[in-house]
């Protein structure tokens, strides 16, 4: 899909108002998130070639320092016109309101959170667990997607289940989609330690060494913080569910870590030998040695210790980073090889007349204006085609068909030229974007070549299917 606003006038005279002229290629269905970024929209575009598809609008506040566009938003541009993979979010295209220099990013709409998945079940499905077969297959494009920005020297730094998107209609019907780059950063070559960013990472899904007061840290982070959403999303709760202390900066989360040493134990210097070295560890070792834990290591009730699935969370909660298992090397576990093998679409059954599962839409606010006021008395609709009272009541849909396997293919690393745009200095200006029109998918034609050919398609699509571990011929439709 090309860009929304290709060709547009970006004046602010639309209909003798001041709006932006490309708001007139929408229209605005409802406000459907808000956070301290700044708001979300769902909107459909008027444009004839498009006419009708959902589109997802971010509207991002002001610098904190009201001089202009925030750094966090025009960081997380620059990261997502390189990126080109199925499981990351696809950034459609970027506008610009220039009375308030009010900033909007565009992006092909998501039905569906993890988050809003698994509260799905817990509350609306009395805990009815997630069948394995979709467990399996978000998880693994969960990592597909990680391991393409790690490959990359990108590291996400707040992974959680309302980050990580799952679309919910059309051809990637079940994709998963990893969103929300505001904290990500290139760790490649960094010129200060990515500790002087501050806090990063939800708590619930903060590592032991970020919350032990580590200056400098890797991909490693985001490993523990899948770890968390794999626990998630088998026991429908959240793994570390610790009390945040509200300070500045990076205070001791004493809490978090209480409810991590009671699932995992107490870390020692000689499973982590850097452990020693670490602030926190230092600073309050005796408000930490003052607890006392029983525990010998991992145990979650509903996986069963030995087999597979157990082997791999306990890989991905390790304790050491240094020991702590890549995106690359859980692609390859035994897990994704035993059945049901993961598939792209996460949401069908995995078993012939087994019903899949109709999760609802998202609501929508549809009395919030673009600039966020409030338009009429509040009311509350459905994203989707069905009204969202209907939703639990239909909690079960029609059987859909079994998904196909497909082969691993791995990713391979963007060359170093293509990403001089993410020069740490050069992320604080706007000076390289153009306003009406960012071109968003750069780098040389052999890398977009490459990027084509990895991305996997539907079945029977005529394009190969390279991607997902080989399933039994048996299973084979």
């Amino acid at each position: 899909m090309g860009d929304l606003g290709r060709g547009i006038n970006n004046s602010n005279n639309n209909n003798n108002s001041n709006r932006p002229a490309w708001l007139q290629h929408y229209d605005l269905v409802g406000k459907i998130g808000e956070g301290t970024y700044g708001l979300v929209f769902l909107a459909r575009s008027k444009l004839p070639n498009n006419r009708g598809l959902r589109i997802a609008i971010k509207k991002f506040k002001q610098s904190k320092d009201g001089d202009g566009v925030s750094p966090t938003a025009i960081r997380e541009i620059m990261l997502l016109r390189e990126f080109s993979h199925e499981n990351v979010v696809k950034l459609v295209n970027v506008h610009i309101n220039h009375v308030d220099m009010s900033l909007y990013l565009a992006f092909d709409y998501a039905e569906h959170d993890l988050y809003e998945i698994i509260r799905h079940h817990r509350e609306k499905l009395n805990h009815h667990s997630i069948n394995q077969y979709t467990v399996k297959s978000l998880l693994w494009q969960l990592l597909n997607g990680l391991n393409y920005l790690h490959s990359n020297w990108i590291v996400h730094r707040d992974l959680k289940p309302s980050n990580i998107l799952v679309m919910g209609e059309g051809e990637e019907h079940g994709v998963v989609k990893i969103a929300d780059f505001g904290l990500a950063r290139i760790y490649q070559a960094p010129l200060k330690p990515l500790s002087d960013n501050g806090v990063v990472v939800t708590i619930w899904y903060r590592a032991p060494e970020l919350l032990l007061g580590a200056k400098h840290y890797t991909s490693a982070v985001d490993m523990w913080a899948v770890g968390c959403i794999f626990a998630e999303l088998i026991t429908l709760k959240p793994l570390f569910q610790g009390v945040e202390v509200k300070a500045s900066p990076n205070p001791f989360q004493l809490d978090q870590l209480d409810k991590i040493f009671k699932v995992l134990g107490h870390p020692t210097p000689e499973k982590w030998p850097t452990l020693m070295n670490l602030p926190h560890w230092t600073r309050n070792l005796q408000q930490i040695q003052q607890r006392k834990y029983d525990n010998a290591g991992l145990h979650i009730g509903p996986i069963p210790p030995k087999s597979p699935a157990y082997d791999l969370l306990s890989k991905m909660l390790e304790y050491d980073p240094r020991k702590r298992i890549t995106a690359a090397q859980a692609l390859d576990h035994e897990y994704f090889r035993i059945d049901p093998q993961p598939g792209r679409n996460a949401l069908v059954p995995s078993q012939p007349g087994e019903k899949a599962i109709n999760y609802p839409p998202r609501s929508v606010d549809a009395n919030t204006d673009f600039d966020g006021t409030i338009t009429t008395q509040a009311s509350q609709v459905s994203s989707g085609n069905a009204p969202s009272g209907s939703m639990a009541a239909a909690a079960v849909a029609a059987v859909r068909p079994i998904p196909q396997q497909m082969q691993l293919m791995g990713m391979q690393r963007m060359q170093n030229a293509n990403m001089a745009a993410f020069n740490l200095g050069a992320q604080a200006s706007m000076s390289g974007l153009n306003h009406n029109n960012l071109p968003l998918q750069r780098g040389s034609s052999q890398q977009q070549a490459h990027q084509q050919q990895v991305r996997r398609k539907e079945p029977n699509s005529g394009f190969p299917n390279p991607g997902y571990p080989p399933q039994p011929k048996s299973r084979r439709l």
